[in-house]
Formats: structure tokens, C-alpha cells, sequence
């Protein structure tokens, strides 16, 4: 029998932000909507059909800048749990903590990061901050700011060093060049990084290593995914980009093979599951969240990035790690979702 309570599912509609999103010049203007806002609109019916699955009644709202008929239609509705999947309003990434916010606002719970961790996780100078306080290992870093280029002298980092946009997820911004190996090369990154997405840019020290993916479900560390870079050409830095995770004719997206579970020995297991959750904890990550990290030569690891709301699609990570604990792509969904229905009787039992 399906369960009673009203689900909304809400998501972004996918909009043009920059010109363009692979962090690399394109030729034929095929690149101008971020495809991964376009790749997960293709999933929404599949989502909608496997809650419906469980629960009686559910419907789906694209999210724009338009709040107020938001708003309205979502307290129309009245539904008992919002499915947030909301990344962005109209493109801009630095909004998904708004919405969440705007759903604290209404009363309604919905799955998922709170606007607090949202944001810290977005804004990577704080993120490392937040996880250096916390005696979690990150590798060293600097934020420039925009059209402020670094000083020679004073520039303490040692090359190879990544550049990466201060405020983005999805891979945005991040190809083949964003790793480089001298002063003049990392100028001259930032340059395109600047003139193309007029943004801060984080630099730092590349870890030239396996890479790892530690899905986190609830207070269950799910199996370690790895990606693995055996066919990538070898000029290419073994790093995941925008290409590899949404462009399938690229030869990242060729080359960049996910592995789950993968090998690891039990220690280093142990101390990377203990990592994951650390830093997990440490953004104050609720319900789902994926921690990336990477090994470098001497097999330490290190925190690269903390994901909450990771993308959920059938296709991704997150949910082969699920696969592999024995869980269906069906009861991932009322996973994520009963997580999100235990704070109505938690705020419940607050109120009175």
C-alpha cells in the first residue's frame, strides 16, 4: 500500500549562466546550457515514478527567480516532504542555500543539506577552512581574487598546482588545463578563469593519486567508489572534469572509469571511512552527502571536496555505491525521504 504522504519534487530549470561550462574553449556552441541541470531534467520522471512506487501522491516544480509563484504553488500543494534537488536558480549556484532556506521558511521539510551546509561546502576557501579547524587534512591552498594575480615571491605553493572556480560545483570550469606546472602557466589560467566566469579561483596543490568517492547515506559509510584513469592519454592530468561526468564523446568521460567497491587495504579503508565521516560532520552534512579524497604517493589521504546533495541520477556514483550496498535505486529514494519525514516529529516533538 502507498504510504499517505504528499511528495514535491523540486528542481532547477536548466538556463545559460556562462557561455560556456567546460573550462575550455568550444568551437560549435553546443556547451552553452549546463549539462548537467540538462542531464538530470531527463531523470525527473524516472524519480517521480519510483516515489510514486511508495507514496500516494507526488508531483514535481521547477525552481526559477520567480520565488513568489514558488512559494505559492508550493504551499498550494502542501506537501508533507519536498524532494530538494535544487543546485541553482536560473544558473547561479550561489542560491541553492536560499532555497533551502526558503523551505525552513515555509515549515515544509525537505531532503537533504541545510542552507549552512550548502553554503559552506559551495564556497571552497571555507570549506578547507572549516575542515583544517577540525585537524582534517586538505591539501594547502590560496584564493586569488578577481584580476588580483599572485606574487612571485610571496607564492608559498608547490607546483603542480589545480585551479578550481571559488564558488561552483559539478566539475564546472575544471579541464585538461587546469592543472599546471610553473608561475607563467598559472597566470595564465587565471586569466581565462577570470575572463570566463568572472569569479575568486581556488589554487591548489595538485595530489597526484588514486581518487576516491565516500558515499555517505544517513550514518551509513556506503562501499568506497574509485575512479580510475588507466586509458586517460598520458598528458592529460588524471583529475576529474566537466567532460567527464557530463560529456559522453569526450575522451574523459571515456577514460574516467568508476570502480565499486574498490580495492583498499583494511587499514587505509578504515582510515578514509574515518576521514569521510569526519569531514562529513565537520560541514554539519545531513541525510546524503559524498566526500571526495584523494591518496597521494605515500598512500595519506586527503580531503579534496565535501558534496552534500550530491547528484542522485541513476547513472552516478552515489547510487552504484547504494547498488553495491544491496540497495535499490527505489529504496535509495525512501531513504533519503524517510530521513527527511523523522524531523516532522522531531520539530513536533521540539514545538511542544
Amino acid at each position: 500500500m502507498n504510504l499517505e504522504q504528499k511528495i514535491l519534487i523540486c528542481y532547477n530549470e536548466p538556463v545559460r549562466y556562462y557561455d560556456n561550462y567546460t573550462g575550455k574553449d568550444v568551437v560549435d556552441g553546443k556547451d552553452n546550457i549546463d549539462l548537467s541541470e540538462r542531464e538530470f531534467i531527463k531523470q525527473i520522471e524516472l524519480i517521480k515514478k519510483s516515489l510514486s512506487k511508495r507514496y500516494m501522491s507526488v508531483e514535481t516544480l521547477p525552481i526559477n527567480s520567480d520565488i513568489k509563484i514558488a512559494m505559492k504553488k508550493i504551499l498550494h500543494y502542501s506537501p508533507d516532504v519536498i524532494f530538494n534537488f535544487v543546485e541553482s536558480v536560473e544558473g547561479n549556484s550561489n542560491l541553492e542555500g536560499y532555497i533551502a532556506g526558503m523551505f525552513d521558511l515555509l515549515g515544509i521539510p525537505y531532503t537533504g543539506n541545510g542552507p549552512i551546509s550548502l553554503g559552506n561546502c559551495l564556497i571552497k576557501s571555507r570549506t578547507k577552512q572549516i575542515l583544517q579547524s577540525h585537524g582534517i587534512r586538505t591539501p594547502k591552498h590560496t584564493i586569488v581574487e578577481m584580476n588580483k594575480y599572485p606574487d612571485k615571491n610571496g607564492f608559498k605553493l608547490k607546483f603542480p598546482v589545480i585551479l578550481k572556480l571559488a564558488r561552483e560545483d559539478a566539475s564546472i570550469g575544471i579541464s585538461e588545463h587546469s592543472v599546471v606546472n610553473n608561475f607563467a602557466a598559472m597566470n595564465e589560467r587565471l586569466d581565462y578563469l577570470f575572463t570566463n566566469f568572472t569569479q575568486d579561483v581556488l589554487v591548489e596543490e595538485y595530489i597526484d593519486g588514486r581518487e576516491l568517492n565516500v558515499a555517505i547515506l544517513g550514518d551509513q559509510i556506503l562501499p568506497i567508489s574509485e575512479i580510475r584513469f588507466d586509458g586517460l592519454p598520458e598528458l592529460f592530468p588524471k583529475i576529474v572534469t566537466y567532460e567527464a561526468k557530463w560529456s559522453p564523446e569526450s575522451v574523459y568521460f571515456k577514460n574516467t572509469v568508476p570502480v565499486c567497491p574498490t580495492v583498499l587495504d583494511k587499514p587505509l579503508k578504515q582510515r578514509i571511512k574515518k576521514m569521510a565521516m569526519e569531514a562529513f560532520e565537520a560541514l554539519e552534512c545531513r541525510d546524503y552527502a559524498r566526500v571526495d579524497i584523494r591518496l597521494n604517493h605515500k598512500n595519506i589521504p586527503f580531503v579534496i571536496e565535501v558534496n552534500p546533495n550530491p547528484d542522485i541520477s541513476p547513472d552516478t556514483g552515489f547510487v552504484r555505491s547504494a547498488a553495491a550496498a544491496d540497495i535499490t535505486y527505489e529504496e535509495l529514494l525512501y531513504k533519503i525521504s524517510t530521513l527527511a519525514l523523522k524531523r516532522i516529529k522531531y520539530d513536533t516533538q521540539i514545538a511542544s
